[in-house]
C-alpha cells in the first residue's frame, strides 16, 4: 500500500472518531465548538499527482483507470467548509482534508471516471456517513454506486475524492493536478475566491463555527452597538477606519448564517451596513488573509460573530 496513502488514511480514521427563534437584539450564551483546520495553499505536486511520480496520463496517476479497485477509504464524517487565502471555501471531510472532483467525470447524471490506479490517487469517499456541517445545503449532497459496488459521496452532482498527498488538514496538493482535478466549493463547484457567497459560516480551530465576508475574512461585533429597537452603529470616525463596515448584502447570497433578522440599515452619514440578527457587523483591518481572527476580544469589546448573531466568546453573552 503507498505510504501516503497509508499516512493520509490512518489521519483521517483516527481524526473522525446554532439556531435563532428569539426576536432581534436578544443575546444567549453560545459555547465556541472547535475543529482541526489549517488554512493555506502549496502548489501541485508533480505533473499529475501519481504517487510514484513519473508522467502520468491525465488522471492523475499512471496505469489501467477503467478497472481495478480503490483502496478502502476512510469514512467522510461531517463536511465542513475551510477558508483557504487562494482558493476561498473549500469543502474538506471531517479530519479537515480536501476533496476534489475530477473535470472527466459528470453531474448529471453522477458518473464517476476514476477507477483503478485512479482511484488509489484519488480515494472516492465514501457516502455512508457523510453529514452537512455549517454553511453546507445538505440538500447537495447524495452518491452513486461504484463499479465495485461502494457508495461514493457526491456533492452538487458531483463525485468526491481526496488526494494521497494530502495528509494534513488543509493541504490542498491536488489542485490544478493534470489540468483535470480541482479542490471543491461547498456548493459542488470548483472552489474559487469567485465562489464565496457575501456571508457564509466557517469552523474555525479555536472559535468553531464564524460568518466570514465574502472574501473570505472574518466578521466581527462591537459589544457597544444595538440591535433593539433598530440597529444603531456607535463606531464611526477612526473606529469605522480600523473597523470596516459590511456593505448590504442579499440574503439569497447567504450560506449557513440564520435569516432572521439578516438585513442591511443606514447608518447616519448615509451609508448602508449588513446586520446579522439585527447587529451590525464588520471586518478588521488587522486581519490581512481569510482566517485570521486578530480581532477576536479586541478592547474587550470586539467578537467574531457566530450563525446566528452572537459575539462568539464574549464573556456574559
Amino acid at each position: 500500500m503507498n505510504t501516503s496513502w497509508r499516512t493520509a488514511s490512518l489521519v483521517a480514521i483516527a481524526a473522525s472518531v446554532l439556531a435563532l427563534t428569539t426576536a432581534c437584539g436578544q443575546d444567549n450564551p453560545t459555547p465556541p465548538t472547535s475543529a482541526a483546520q489549517n488554512v493555506g495553499a502549496t502548489a501541485p505536486a508533480g505533473g499529475y499527482g501519481s504517487p510514484g511520480g513519473g508522467t502520468g496520463n491525465g488522471y492523475g496517476a499512471d496505469g489501467d483507470q477503467t478497472s481495478g479497485s480503490a483502496v478502502p477509504a476512510a469514512p467522510a464524517g461531517e463536511l465542513t467548509v475551510a477558508a483557504n487565502p487562494d482558493l476561498g471555501n473549500v469543502l474538506t471531510d471531517g479530519s479537515g482534508l480536501t476533496l476534489y472532483r475530477f473535470d472527466k467525470d459528470t453531474a448529471n447524471p453522477p458518473t464517476s471516471n476514476c477507477a483503478g490506479d485512479c482511484a488509489t490517487t484519488w480515494p472516492p469517499v465514501p457516502a455512508g456517513d457523510a453529514t452537512a456541517g455549517a454553511g453546507i445545503d445538505k440538500a447537495l449532497l447524495g452518491e452513486i454506486t461504484r463499479a465495485d459496488g461502494t457508495k461514493q459521496l457526491t456533492v452538487g452532482g458531483w463525485p468526491a475524492y481526496r488526494y494521497v498527498k494530502d495528509v494534513n488538514s488543509g493541504d490542498v496538493n491536488g489542485q490544478g493536478v493534470g489540468g483535470t482535478w480541482f479542490a471543491l466549493a461547498p456548493n459542488g463547484k470548483k472552489a474559487s475566491m469567485a465562489s464565496l457567497p457575501g456571508l457564509s459560516v466557517r469552523k474555525d480551530p479555536e472559535l468553531g463555527d464564524i460568518v466570514v465576508d465574502r472574501k473570505g475574512m472574518t466578521v466581527y461585533r462591537f459589544l457597544k452597538d444595538q440591535a433593539w429597537p433598530k440597529s444603531v452603529s456607535n463606531c464611526t470616525g477612526a473606529c469605522l477606519e480600523k473597523w470596516p463596515a459590511v456593505g448590504p448584502v442579499r440574503e439569497a447570497d447567504t450560506v449557513g448564517v440564520k435569516k432572521k433578522g439578516l438585513m442591511p440599515f443606514t447608518r447616519p452619514d448615509g451609508v448602508k451596513q449588513m446586520t446579522v440578527n439585527c447587529w451590525p457587523i464588520y471586518t478588521f483591518s488587522g486581519d490581512k488573509a481569510p482566517g485570521d481572527t486578530n480581532g477576536q476580544g479586541v478592547g474587550g469589546t470586539w467578537y467574531a460573530v457566530a450563525p446566528d448573531g452572537k459575539p462568539v466568546g464574549a464573556p456574559g453573552k
